[in-house]
């Protein structure tokens, strides 16, 4: 089993937690907000506050993790924020994890960012993991369908483990 870190851990990162962690793996879950530490650890993850917007504080996440989820596929902000959250600052991300015991991508390709943001960071991620030889898989389940996703993203993770 591996450990997974979920950048971007809000209701579907919590739930991402909790169906990894039933199926054996470890999971460490970011969140800007310190406020829901308490929140991230009562579903057995191990918290961490990071920001995506300032990639310095999730470096250290990124420690022993065999898979990274980056689930900011319904991320809030202006168009111009949200395309540098999908582009430059995970092109940065993506640098970082080259030099860590980082695997395995995920990447939510779906959600309520604009389809062109979200295709835009999903190449962004193919091509970075094929240069440097990361497995990857872009996650296109339906974010709005909670009952099912929740296993449909455990399953990416898993098979981004085998690439």
């Amino acid at each position: 089993m591996a450990r997974c870190l979920i950048v971007g851990c809000g209701c579907r990162g919590l739930a991402l937690a909790q169906e990894l962690i039933a199926r054996g793996h470890q999971v460490r879950a970011t969140t800007r907000d310190p406020g829901r530490v308490a929140e991230i650890s009562a579903v057995g993850a191990e918290p961490y506050v990071g920001d995506p917007d300032r990639l310095a504080t999730l470096g250290p996440a990124l420690a022993h993790v065999g898979v990274a989820c980056v689930l900011l596929g319904s991320a809030s902000g202006t168009a111009e924020h949200l395309r540098a959250l999908h582009g430059t600052r995970l092109a940065m991300l993506l640098e970082r994890v080259v030099d860590t015991t980082v695997r395995g991508v995920v990447y939510e390709a779906t959600g309520t960012v604009a389809p062109e943001i979200l295709l835009s960071g999903a190449q962004l991620v193919q091509r970075a993991c094929e240069r440097s030889s990361v497995g990857h898989m872009l996650l296109t389940a339906d974010p709005a369908d909670h009952d099912r996703w929740p296993a449909q993203a455990a399953d990416a993770v898993e098979r981004a483990l085998l690439r």
